[in-house]
């Protein structure tokens, strides 16, 4: 899930460059030397070796690939102790440069975090296996039979922010999938990767495994993940995933194909029918129970004949929460009018709309319609998650046919856009992008196709 709140400060944690205002500078903000002709050489000789591996790993079967990630997730819960004291020398040193709390709230991994990741793995081990699933086929009038199956992508690149559970999840569902990984974990959580990585790698030792199918090109700093973007023909697919800054240096600047995860500008639309007892449950959740997610709440719109029966309300609860509110002028007027203790409200810009916060703040907009609000959500959106809380399922229809995102939910937190909340094990990320993969990534996501087709000795005329 790809969450930001300064754009410049992310692109900086996960590249170590700077990016200067709307200007992308990744490549040329550092001296040349720190992309070197011998790492990127480096690289893609590591990434060969992950090719290779990941061929051997083709033939391993599902049996077996289970069995590995069952290992795995029980070694994670064995060392659990010794990766969070790792955790706590990263988690320090972000303190201490001033890591803002959604940020450290994502790098903290503690023992019941790790448990928590180590029961991903084994969900993801109780999937079907994707490898070799036959999507359609069919017999030709020559009598040649076809069939188009899943594969493996291949080699599979990561450059991700301080999110630890990340290099599990991801070396999982990869495992699981047929698929080679190499990381990009960033300096953030280097402890913590390398404990991780340690003990995954003496799990496939054990298991048989070549432990170049998930490694790490952290070693090189910056230069590495600049690299990676570099490899076309060494990494078949590049993953970004963090905030806007991040993802957009990744897309702008690879030769690599790119599956682009999105930032979270997330909207909840409340109608004029919405049963108010289901409306401060569902916002509260959305926007408080993690506010550096990229599935939390960011803006609230509300139809006009239901706000000041609803907005007063709302306003209470977010408050108890510690929750700045950036309101419309209609907005505005019905809220500070009933006196909040507390209220930390502030008048909306034209900023505000098109802003990820990730942290106790919200944008709330009054709306005449639901088309009005269907078209501020279009015109703003990331294309992430957005929700509607209604009663009338043909408005509800309406909605979730015309709103252009990945994920819409009815009458639901957004906290849900996840992949082991959609019965995926894990995910790899959340796509935004109107490929074969949008919404969350899981197993299916990391295959391609391939055709085969089953003759007799036809030839065409």
């Amino acid at each position: 899930m790809n969450e930001q709140n300064d754009q410049s400060q992310l692109a900086e944690e996960a590249y170590e460059v700077v990016v200067d205002g709307e200007t992308s500078v990744i490549l040329e903000a550092q001296p040349a030397q720190q992309t070197t002709d011998t790492v990127f050489a480096q690289v893609c000789a590591q990434a060969d070796r992950a090719a290779d591996a990941q061929r051997a790993l083709s033939c391993a079967n599902s049996g077996q690939k289970n069995a590995l990630l069952l290992a795995i997730a029980d070694a994670l819960v064995e060392h659990a102790s010794e990766i969070e004291q790792a955790n706590a020398i990263d988690y320090s040193n972000a303190q201490a440069e001033g890591m803002d709390a959604g940020k450290l709230d994502r790098l903290l991994f503690t023992v019941d975090r790790i448990q928590a990741t180590a029961q991903g793995v084994r969900d993801v081990a109780a999937l079907a296996d994707p490898v070799g699933e036959v999507i359609r086929g069919n017999t030709m009038p020559n009598g040649m039979r076809l069939n188009q199956v899943r594969v493996p992508l291949g080699v599979v690149g990561m450059i991700y922010e301080a999110r630890p559970n990340v290099t599990i999840d991801v070396a999982a569902l990869c495992l699981k999938s047929g698929n080679a990984v190499i990381l990009r974990g960033g300096h953030a959580a280097e402890h913590t990767n390398q404990a991780i990585l340690a003990v995954i790698a003496e799990v496939m030792a054990e298991q048989g495994f070549d432990a170049s199918l998930v490694s790490s090109v952290d070693q090189f700093g910056r230069a590495g993940a600049q690299a990676m973007m570099r490899a076309r023909g060494h990494i078949d697919v590049l993953v970004p995933r963090g905030g806007a800054g991040l993802i957009r240096e990744v897309v702008d600047h690879s030769l690599v194909p790119v599956i682009e995860t999105g930032s979270g500008n997330v909207h909840i639309y409340i109608d004029e029918s919405a049963d108010p007892d289901k409306v401060v449950p569902i916002i509260v959740n959305a926007k408080t129970q993690r506010v550096g997610v990229c599935n939390a709440a960011e803006k609230l719109l509300i139809h006009h004949t239901v706000a000041e029966s609803l907005l007063p309300d709302i306003a209470y609860a977010l408050t108890a929460h510690g929750v700045r509110i950036h309101a419309d002028e209609a907005s505005l007027n019905i809220i500070t009018s009933v006196g909040i203790d507390g209220l930390d409200i502030v008048p909306a810009t034209e900023d505000d709309w098109p802003t990820e916060y990730l942290d106790y703040e919200i944008g709330i907009r009054i709306v005449q319609s639901m088309p009005e609000a269907i078209a501020h959500i279009n015109r703003y959106s990331t294309g992430h998650t957005e929700a509607i809380i209604s009663e009338d399922y043909t408005r509800i229809e309406v909605f979730t046919h015309l709103v252009d995102s990945a994920v819409v939910m009815v009458n639901a937190s957004t906290r849900f856009t996840d992949g082991s909340m959609f019965g995926l094990g894990a995910e790899l990320g959340i796509s935004t992008q109107k490929m074969h993969a949008r919404g969350p990534m899981g197993l299916a996501e990391l295959t391609c196709t391939k055709w085969i087709a089953y003759g007799t000795g036809q030839v065409r005329e």
